[in-house]
C-alpha cells in the first residue's frame, strides 16, 4: 500500500508551497519528491523548505523526463503523480485519487477538475486523458519505454499504454480544483508557445503509437 507522491515542477514558485502543504498532510503517502526541472525561480527553495526530497535538474527535460529521474528515486509500489500549478487542492481529493489504487479495486486512477473555473473544467472534459492528477501502480510505469522521450505527452503515453494491455483505470472527480494555464504563468504569447511545444510532444507519443 505504500505511496510516493511525484512533484514535477518548472518556475512553480506561486503554488508549489500551498500544494506540499496539503501533500505533507496526508498520512497514506509515505514520501514526497519534488522534481525541480531547471526552474531558476524559488521552487527549489520553497520545496527544500518542507524537508522533502528534492530532485533538482540543471537542464529542462520536460515532465517525462522529470517524472522519470523521481521514479529513479523510488521504491513505492504506487505513485502518485500531481502538477505543481494546483490551485484549490485539498486532503480529499488525494485520498479519493489514492484508495481505488491501494485497494486494488483499480490499476490507475485519473483526477477528472469539475466545479473549478470553466476553463479548466472544459478542457478537462475534452481531453481527460491530459490530466496530470494520477495515482497509477509503479509497475505499470516501469513498463513505459523512453519517458524521457516523450516529454509533455507523459500523459498521453500512460493512457495509451493502459488502453493496449486492458489495465482497470477509473475517472475520480475533483471538485472546485483548477490550476494556472500557461498563459496565466508565462503571459499570452510565450504561454502560447509553450502550449504549441506541449501539443508537439503529444502528437510526436500520438505517431510513435500509430507506427507500433
Amino acid at each position: 500500500m505504500s505511496v510516493t507522491a511525484i512533484i514535477p515542477a518548472y518556475n512553480e514558485e506561486k503554488t508549489i508551497g500551498e500544494i506540499l502543504k496539503v501533500v505533507c498532510d496526508v498520512s497514506l503517502i509515505e514520501d514526497i519528491i519534488v522534481i525541480s526541472d531547471g526552474s531558476w525561480d524559488n521552487t527549489t527553495k520553497i520545496a527544500k523548505g518542507f524537508g522533502i526530497r528534492v530532485i533538482e535538474l540543471k537542464e529542462n527535460v520536460g515532465k517525462g523526463g522529470a517524472i522519470n529521474a523521481g521514479l529513479k528515486e523510488c521504491y513505492s509500489e504506487n505513485i502518485l503523480l500531481l502538477d505543481a500549478d494546483l490551485i484549490g487542492l485539498k486532503k480529499s481529493h488525494l485520498y479519493d485519487l489514492i484508495y481505488p489504487v491501494v485497494l486494488n479495486q483499480a490499476d490507475m486512477t485519473v483526477g477528472i477538475f469539475k466545479k473549478g473555473r470553466a476553463i479548466t473544467d472544459i478542457a478537462q472534459k475534452i481531453a481527460p486523458n491530459l490530466s496530470g492528477q494520477r495515482v497509477v501502480k509503479k509497475s505499470i510505469l516501469d513498463q513505459i519505454e523512453d519517458l524521457d522521450y516523450v516529454r509533455y505527452g507523459i500523459e498521453v503515453a500512460l493512457t495509451i499504454h493502459v488502453n493496449k494491455y486492458s489495465y482497470n483505470v477509473k475517472e475520480v472527480y475533483l471538485d472546485e480544483i483548477t490550476h494556472l494555464t500557461k498563459e496565466e504563468k508565462l503571459g499570452f504569447t510565450h504561454g502560447f508557445l509553450s502550449r504549441l511545444k506541449m501539443y508537439k510532444d503529444i502528437l510526436k507519443v500520438l505517431g510513435k503509437s500509430v507506427k507500433h
